[in-house]
């Protein structure tokens, strides 16, 4: 979020955005309260292992449910943590203190927060039992390393706010939607939702602006890297020692998981919102859309849908 002042239709946008998040400020502490009224607080149709042959019982469902929306959930605290990290070190870098560009990254500080504090209320709430391999100390040296490579290249960055946004996104239209989600669940969704999708208004409008104006590497990341980096955070948004939960073999299940043909066309939708939010903003062009874009999303050059290709 490198702040330029510009006097452009972009601009008009973001001021529209920085009305909106002073006329819908909501406290979840507040707000958005309750407890779990279902032991399985995700339908089967909604757990990751729809579709494969595994028999479990309600017991099993139930549990299940219970840790795969944990591990998402965690997942989001890690995501947001990143968002909030790079909209400081991008607004500490600004001398445009004036844009509403400026302006709107204090708005979504402040709303990225109140999820996390959302988020870590209802992890508490879920108790699971799983181990996180995110939270090993080889990891957080890893994340040391590539978390300022990330935060110096603000297209990139952007591109990952539409990466982290778009997928839970999805998961949690469908989780609001349906009527056998624990209701809880459900307006937690809603109220997330609400949000993002303002979040994924700002990163559309601002990623073009810095695209065109930033250096090689970020351009790079933003073709060849971003489309590896979506393949990874919807495989890991479930991460697989919640399947040893139930008894399941963790690594093994978690691979027929990601390879499972439902699976494999969610993570397709969800690249194609990206991709076509890049296509949107000018960054990515129909007719030469880059390779690794079109294998993750399930594209032809053009941008459009290819059928019945093989996962």
């Amino acid at each position: 979020m490198t702040v330029t002042q510009t006097s452009t239709p972009n601009t008009a946008r973001v001021e529209r955005l920085n009305t909106a998040s002073l006329r819908r400020v909501i406290e979840p502490d507040s707000d958005v309260v309750g407890t779990f009224t279902k032991d399985q607080v995700l339908p089967d149709e909604l757990l990751s292992v729809a579709g494969l042959d595994i028999e479990l019982s309600a017991d099993q469902r139930a549990v299940l449910s219970r840790e795969e929306l944990a591990s998402i959930l965690r997942f989001g605290l890690l995501f947001e943590s990143v968002l909030i990290s790079g909209f400081g070190y991008q607004l500490a870098l600004s001398t445009e203190v004036t844009d509403p560009r400026f302006t709107y990254a204090l708005h979504e500080l402040g709303e990225e927060t109140r999820h996390s504090r959302l988020f870590v209320r209802v992890v508490e709430q879920l108790e699971p039992n799983q181990f996180n391999p995110i939270d090993t100390k080889l990891d957080s040296r890893l994340r040391s390393r590539m978390l300022p490579l990330l935060l110096r290249r603000p297209a990139t960055l952007d591109a990952f706010v539409l990466v982290g946004e778009e997928i839970p996104d999805l998961f949690q239209k469908m989780a609001a939607e349906h009527p056998d989600t624990d209701p809880y669940v459900a307006a937690v969704s809603r109220y997330h939702r609400q949000e993002e999708a303002r979040h994924l208004a700002f990163a559309r409008t601002t990623v073009g602006e810095h695209y065109r104006n930033t250096t090689w590497t970020d351009r790079f990341a933003v073709r060849h890297i971003v489309p590896l980096a979506i393949v990874g955070m919807f495989d890991f948004m479930v991460q697989p020692f919640v399947y040893r939960t139930v008894g399941l073999p963790p690594l093994r299940t978690w691979s027929h998981v990601r390879k499972q043909p439902g699976r494999v066309e969610l993570r397709r939708q969800c690249a194609r919102a990206v991709l076509n939010a890049l296509i949107d903003a000018g960054v990515l062009k129909k007719g030469r859309i880059p390779r690794r874009w079109r294998r993750v999303a399930g594209v032809n050059r053009r941008g459009e849908p290819i059928a019945d290709l093989p996962g």
